[in-house]
Formats: C-alpha cells, sequence, structure tokens
C-alpha cells in the first residue's frame, strides 16, 4: 500500500500483530517476530497498543529498533498501571521504568499517549460531568514529567474538554488527543468551540465502538458470514471520515506534525481504513 500524505503526518494503524491480517495484508506463513517488518514496507509509523497492557523489555524495543528502517515512528500507550491501576499517584518508579526502556528508539520514538477511561454518570456524577479530580491529579503529575519527551492525553468524556484542560495541557506542552469514538466530539466540532491544539503536534485516534464492532463481529459469525475476526472491512466510514479530513487538513496545513491511528475495531479492518482514509484525502484534493 502506498501513501501519499504531507511529511508532516503520520498514518498508520494501533498495533500490528492482528494473525487476522494473513493473506490480506502480511504474507501467509510469515512469523509473528516478522510483523513489524513486514509492517514497515507499508507504514510509516505504529501506536504500540501491547504497552498498556504490559510494561514493555530492553530486549522487545531493541527488536523494534532494529527490524524497522529510519525515519520509522513508534508511538505507544504508557502502561495502564500508571493510568489506571495507580491513577497517576505514587506511580513515578514505573514511569521512569517506561521512559528509560522507550527511549532506547531515539529518533523513532514519537509521542507517548496517556490513555485514561471513561467516568460513568452513575459512578460519580461530578466527576463525570467535571473531571476535578482528574485535572487535579494531571496538574500535580504532569509537572514531573520529563521535557525531553512528548507526550498525548485521551480522555473520553466529553465534558472534561474545556479551557481549564486546555491551558492546562497547552502550559506543559501536551497534546490533546482528539478521538473518533462514541462519547467524544469530533476534531471539527472542538474546532468551533476552541483552538483545541495545545502543543506543536497533533494526535488523531480512530477508534469506532468496540463493544458495538465485537457484537456485530459475533453476529456475522454466528450466521456464518465470517471466519476471522480482523481481516476485512465491515462497516463503511466514508460519510464520516470525510467529515473528519478538512479538520485534519486544517492542522496538517499549519504546519504541525501530525499522527493519525486507525483501529481494527473502527470498521473491522485497521489497514482497509487507512486505504479509505487516504483515497478520500486524495479526492478531496480534486
Amino acid at each position: 500500500m502506498k501513501l501519499d500524505f504531507p511529511p508532516n503526518m503520520h498514518v498508520g494503524t494501533s498495533s500490528w500483530s492482528s494473525t487476522d491480517w494473513y493473506g490480506v495484508f502480511y504474507p501467509p506463513g510469515i512469523r509473528p517476530g516478522e510483523f513489524i517488518s513486514e509492517y514497515a514496507k507499508h507504514f510509516h509509523t505504529v501506536e504500540v497498543d501491547s504497552t498498556w497492557h504490559h510494561m514493555p523489555s530492553y530486549s522487545m524495543v531493541e527488536a523494534w529498533n532494529e527490524r524497522t528502517p529510519p525515519g520509522f515512528k513508534f508511538t505507544a500507550k504508557v502502561p495502564q498501571t500508571i493510568s489506571h491501576e495507580k491513577y497517576l499517584v505514587d506511580c513515578q518508579s514505573e514511569m521512569k521504568t517506561f521512559l528509560n526502556v522507550m527511549e532506547k528508539l531515539g529518533d523513532k520514538l514519537g509521542p507517548l499517549l496517556f490513555q485514561f477511561p471513561y467516568v460513568a454518570k452513575g459512578k460519580d456524577e461530578e466527576e463525570y460531568r467535571t473531571g476535578k479530580d482528574f485535572l487535579k491529579r494531571f496538574k500535580t503529575f504532569a509537572r514531573t514529567l520529563p521535557k525531553e519527551f512528548r507526550f498525548a492525553v485521551e480522555v473520553r468524556n466529553a465534558t472534561w474538554i474545556g479551557n481549564e484542560l486546555l491551558d492546562m495541557l497547552r502550559e506543559n506542552g501536551i497534546a490533546l488527543v482528539f478521538s473518533a469514538y462514541y462519547t467524544m466530539p469530533s476534531l471539527a466540532r472542538l474546532q468551533e468551540q476552541f483552538d483545541p491544539v495545545t502543543t506543536d503536534f497533533c494526535y488523531i485516534r480512530f477508534l469506532g465502538n468496540h463493544k458495538q464492532m465485537d457484537s456485530l463481529i459475533k453476529k456475522l459469525k454466528d450466521e456464518g458470514k465470517k471466519e476471522r475476526d480482523w481481516g476485512e472491512v465491515i462497516v463503511d466510514r466514508t460519510e464520516e471520515l470525510n467529515r473528519w479530513i478538512p479538520a485534519i487538513r486544517k492542522v496538517v496545513d499549519q504546519g504541525l506534525e501530525s499522527y493519525v491511528y486507525f483501529n481494527n475495531h473502527y470498521a473491522g479492518f485497521a489497514p482497509g481504513s487507512i486505504k479509505l482514509f487516504h483515497d478520500l484525502w486524495k479526492k478531496q484534493q480534486e
């Protein structure tokens, strides 16, 4: 897949390890250890999802570095121990370990992503509405982050996005993540209300609705219409992507380095979503 995006725009998938991509993206018979090298022939960046589940090892990160070409960019999720389990409190040791490991990527290391959970109204009505506890925690934590790394923050409560959050991120040079997620407003909607760009790069994630997609895949498999979970696009996202592209182009045209990632859950097959996004991007240029 040959991509033709502006040089300051990095487009890839969230994770590269799906064996469902055999025969539709990866050649049949390729070993999992070779996936990242094959992936890098098509895309120039990837968002590492596995680091959220467990702390990566030095040997793992060194292998990623060795198996990708110069100019390749890795972004990665901060481990859930930090963002969820300890929720930014008493986790300096874990954060230091994570940064020490990830810096082995050198100039291949892109932004590191803090993904925070959705707070339900039934769990804590005030926090659901205001995010006051989150803002207090992150404001304190942000002061400890070393300036030689770049960070991005994803929240999933739309009401948390306001001047207090944006100003706090701006003061610390941290990006607000823009997510195509069912609880969140689009980038275009945010641009109508604020200047949502808080630093010198932009981070965008196309996530979809995990529960709905899992349910749809199960239904199709039960009906005998599908064998693999993530081997093909099963939801047409043309309309939504056509709405997102002008907003993304606005930040790209400002010269901001922009990272754009697609999840399998967005439409069923992340590489296929990138192809659609690329085709629509080029069509809107005509």
